[in-house]
Parts: structure tokens; sequence; C-alpha cells
């Protein structure tokens, strides 16, 4: 590894997220949330009330934009995510389903034998025009002053969805699916790969600087079925991503991810996000120097006074370390969550500096993933 001067050129004019993500010398760490637009926010729960649809919301470009833009008008993260769902590609792969006000996702046609498989097809992106559209207007709209980031579902976690129809504490159709019909449900993650690789490379296409893959239902497994279950999946999507895209970071986040961390850097993808669970002074010492790490402040802090904010994010910043690492909450923003304490999260991360934290430390390139 080469030493660099702290006062060197910066190396690209990306965003300073990327820039972190691939492994560049940046001078604070990056930040931004998941689930950055929603219902914490007034503007949000005023234009729900116009439009009580979800999926109107999601699926109509003029809402994206709006929505997605609601927290870079107001508080100016590094990165803007663009406002959607895991489950919006899969009408465009033949699985279509509703949103249920209050029971969440409801998916009629399951496919938990062979015959239902007949139904899958292979992803009609025109089908998805709102994304595309939107992440382009996004792209204008952001400039240079963030990173437009999409996002996907991992097979596994969609599959979740799509066998057992609805939102589920126990997972209990699927994983009985991986000992009674194994050979169906490696065929529906197949397909589901290899769908989802080419969405993300829809989203690189139409201005997603970065994409984060959410495989938010992976923890629900051990890890020998994690190994089985999700992770090929997830690589083999990775794979063919990279091979058409290979400068764009790719983001794996699983909520309940402590007994992982090692296997979720085997996907191949450049940053692993964290939850709140795990030390971040554990993840840096278990992973691979040369992959990123975001997270991982504890959603419920911003509840607390902006002092006890200010310093957690001190303490976090400081074990993760000066190289590649992404500020971010542990998950997504709580309903609740007063705006004032998340506009405090982005104005201490804007006033952080390296060199300061780590006075003795000189800057380090490391090669990219």
């Amino acid at each position: 590894m080469l030493a660099v001067r702290c006062c060197a050129p910066p190396v690209t004019q990306e965003p300073l997220l990327v820039q972190a993500a691939r492994g560049q010398n940046v001078h604070r760490p990056p930040a931004w949330m998941m689930r950055q637009a929603g219902r914490y926010m007034q503007a949000y729960r005023t234009l729900a009330e116009k439009h009580p649809s979800f999926r109107e919301r999601s699926e109509t470009v003029d809402l994206i934009v709006e929505i997605s833009l609601q927290p870079w008008q107001a508080f100016h993260p590094d990165g803007v995510i663009i406002f959607s769902d895991i489950l919006t590609p899969l009408p465009a792969i033949g699985i279509d389903f509703e949103i249920d006000e209050n029971k969440g996702p409801i998916i009629d046609q399951t496919i938990r034998e062979e015959a239902a498989l007949s139904s899958l097809r292979k992803i009609d992106l025109n089908k998805l025009h709102f994304v595309g559209d939107s992440l382009k207007i996004l792209r204008k709209e952001v400039g240079a002053g963030a990173a437009v980031l999409g996002f996907v579902g991992a097979p596994w976690t969609l599959a979740t969805y799509v066998v057992e129809g609805k939102t589920t504490r126990t997972y209990q159709v699927i994983k009985s699916m991986c000992h009674q019909a194994p050979k169906v449900l490696e065929k529906l993650l197949n397909h589901l790969s290899h769908e989802i690789a080419e969405y993300m490379i829809y989203q690189i296409d139409h201005g997603a600087q970065c994409v984060q893959i959410f495989d938010s239902w992976g923890g629900q497994l051990t890890p020998e079925q994690w190994d089985v279950w999700s992770k090929p999946y997830i690589q083999q999507a990775v794979r063919i991503v990279k091979k058409r895209k290979p400068d764009v970071p790719l983001v794996l986040y699983i909520n309940g991810n402590g007994g992982l961390l090692e296997r979720m850097q085997e996907t191949g993808v450049d940053v692993i996000g964290l939850d709140w669970t795990v030390d971040m002074a554990d993840a840096r010492r278990r992973l691979d120097k040369l992959v990123g790490i975001q997270g991982n402040v504890d959603p419920a802090l911003l509840f607390a006074p902006l002092p006890a904010i200010f310093k957690e994010i001190h303490n976090v910043v400081k074990k993760a370390g000066r190289h590649r690492h992404i500020l971010n909450l542990g998950h997504g923003v709580l309903v609740g969550t007063p705006e004032e304490s998340v506009a405090h999260f982005f104005d201490t991360a804007r006033s952080l500096s390296y060199d300061s934290l780590f006075v003795n430390e000189m800057p380090q390139v490391v090669a990219n993933t």
C-alpha cells in the first residue's frame, strides 16, 4: 500500500459516497440513511394523504422524484436513494402483488410447486420505465452534490414474499420448501437472481451510481442455510452486474447480520452494511481491509438528546477508521424520528474531518476489491 500526502489532489470528481465505496481517499465519511424518505417527514405524510396508495407513490415518476428529493432538500445527505420498494420489479417478471395498508404486501399466486414456476418471465424492463425515468431526473436534480442510489431485494428475501404470499414472522412455508421442494426453490431463486441482476444494470444505465442489495430476511437463516439458500444467488447476481458494470459499487445489507459478516464479503460486493447490533470495531477486525463498511448507528439513538447523537457518530466513525466507511444507521429511520435529529446527524457528518480524528495517521491508497 502506498501512502500519499493529505494534500494530494482528489483522484476523481465522483460524489464522495462513490469515492469512499471504491476505496479512494476522502476527507470524511459520506452519510445517508436507509428509509431516508418516509413517514418520519411531515412533507412525506402530507403527500401521502393526497396520494394514499403506496404503489401510486412508488410507481409514478413525479411522485417518486418528489419523495426522493424531500430529504435531499431538507438535510443534504451524501446519497439520494430512489423512493421505491424491493417488490417493485416483481410484476415485470410475472408476479403481481398488492399492498394492503394494514397487512402489507399480498401475493395471491404464490410459487410453491413446479407447475407454478411457469408464471415466471424474463424481466420486462419496459414495465419499470418509471424507475429509469425517475433515476434520470434525480441525477439531473442532484448533480454532483450527492450520489444517486438504486436498490433491489436479494433473491432469498424476494422469494420469502413469493412463497409465503405475505409478510411473515416465521418463514415456515419457505423454510419447509428447503427440505420438501428444494428443486422448486432453487429454480425460483436462480430466476430471481438473473432478473434482479438485469434490474440492477437497468438502474445503473439510467443514473444509479451505487446500488444496495437488501437481503432483509437473510438474517432469518442460520449461517449454514444462508450459505445454501442466499449467498450463491447474491454471488450470481453480483457477477453478472460486475461483468458489465465493474466500476459501480454494490452494497449488501442484511438485518441481523452479526453471524454472517465473513460470509457476506464472499459475495463480491464492495461494501458490507452493518446493523447496529454489530460493534463497528469488531466488524473491522472480522472483515478484509479491502472491503468497505456501512453503518451502523442505532436508529433509536435519533430519539436521544442531540449531544448523545453527536457522541455516538464520533464513536462509530473512529471505530470504522478513515478508510472506506459510509456512515449510516444500522436499519431504516424509525417512524416518529424527530426531523431535527436527522438534520443533526447530517450536520455532524459534514463537520467531521479524518485529519482531525486521526491526527497521527496518514491516508492510504488501497486497491479496489
